[in-house]
């Protein structure tokens, strides 16, 4: 699967813009702020129905523009496939393929996977651990299409049993019955929920530290761990124990929105102990592994889009990871860098051919 063409209309900074791609690597370059960054977010659009940096679709037309449309031309199993995205101010988003709307979005996700790599991903490592479970879901939902719907009614679930935990408090009036109700509802969801990410990770954390391992020369020790209360219990009997404490809190404390992932180096913690250079090695390998994951699960490669993907490297590592992205093991590849020069001269030291376009306050020019 690759993306022949992209074109856009009304798009961030782009009043209108026409690509075509190598089936290879491709390259943006320009100077920052120029919108290379929102070609890829086009490419994400696309691909997961949603811009990657901001969940506002409105926010993502043009100043002075009531619209935006973005159209690609995949290919997959050899045949064309056209996907279409349009967002009107205050209507809802539009999403086509082949000219057939969507009646659920979900229903896209997976059909051409996608794998972005951006500075914003340090979020992962620095902030709490919802991004690293959205993380996690990001890398499911592309590979189970059910994955998403149980995450929905998980959600709905926890949010009633906690809306009922404080109308206990607030009336002081309790009926047990009720949130024995919502708990085997809770159950039933987390519990599936939860088995979907252990396997997931069972298979995920060797794939990772065999990349991170290549990256750095085999000269760190890393640890990737899925921290979940439902490793050492079964949520039934998790929520029976926390019914006291839930009631005092008002919320529901226990359950697979707790669940975390723990990052460290030579057994220290990443987010605290780890360089910059470190921490952005941690993330790349990261992504490469949810490459080669959803590649195993769906049987053909991903797109991989590495957006200012040179910054805080040292040069042995950006070859080292070009070399590897450039592999046969991986397919379409978007780069986005400030320096043309510096583009040329990596692909070059490895020999291999990229497709260059200059990017400048939004007009793209093929090099």
């Amino acid at each position: 699967m690759y993306l022949q063409q992209l074109s856009l209309l009304n798009f961030k900074n782009y009043t209108e813009a026409q690509l075509s791609f190598s089936e290879g690597v491709n390259a943006f370059t320009g100077n920052n702020g120029a919108g290379k960054t929102n070609l890829l977010d086009a490419i994400h659009y696309l691909s997961l129905c949603k811009s990657y940096f901001n969940a506002i679709d409105s926010q993502q037309v043009k100043q002075g523009s009531d619209f935006f449309i973005l159209n690609g031309v995949f290919e997959r199993d050899q045949l064309p496939e056209t996907v279409a995205c349009s967002v009107k101010r205050n209507q809802k988003k539009i999403f086509k393929r082949n000219k057939k709307d969507y009646q659920r979005l979900a229903d896209h996700i997976g059909l051409f996977p996608l794998v972005m790599v951006s500075p914003y991903d340090v979020s992962i490592i620095m902030e709490g651990s919802e991004e690293r479970r959205k993380f996690i879901d990001n890398v499911i939902s592309q590979t189970d299409n059910h994955y998403l719907d149980e995450l929905i009614v998980y959600n709905k679930i926890l949010a009633n049993r906690n809306a009922l935990l404080k109308t206990i408090a607030d009336t002081g009036r309790f009926d047990p019955s009720l949130l024995e109700i919502l708990d085997d509802q809770l159950v039933a969801s987390g519990t599936r929920i939860f088995h979907k990410r252990k396997a997931f990770m069972e298979v995920f954390t060797g794939v990772f530290n065999q990349y991170y391992l290549f990256l750095s020369g085999d000269a760190e020790q890393v640890e990737l761990v899925y921290e979940s209360q439902l490793l050492n219990e079964g949520l039934a009997a998790l929520l029976k124990k926390s019914t006291e404490k839930d009631r005092i809190l008002e919320r529901t404390t226990t359950g697979i929105h707790k669940d975390d992932l723990l990052f460290s180096i030579h057994q220290m913690q990443l987010k605290k102990f780890g360089s910059q250079g470190q921490q952005k090695s941690f993330l790349i390998a990261l992504k490469l592994a949810q490459y080669s994951y959803l590649q195993q699960q769906k049987g053909f490669k991903p797109l991989l889009l590495l957006d200012d993907i040179f910054d805080k490297l040292d040069e042995h590592r950006i070859t080292k990871l070009m070399q590897l992205v450039s592999d046969q093991e991986f397919g379409q590849v978007f780069i986005t860098d400030a320096s043309e020069g510096r583009v040329t001269r990596i692909f070059s030291q490895i020999n291999v051919d990229v497709k260059l376009f200059n990017v400048n306050k939004g007009e793209v020019l093929e090099c």
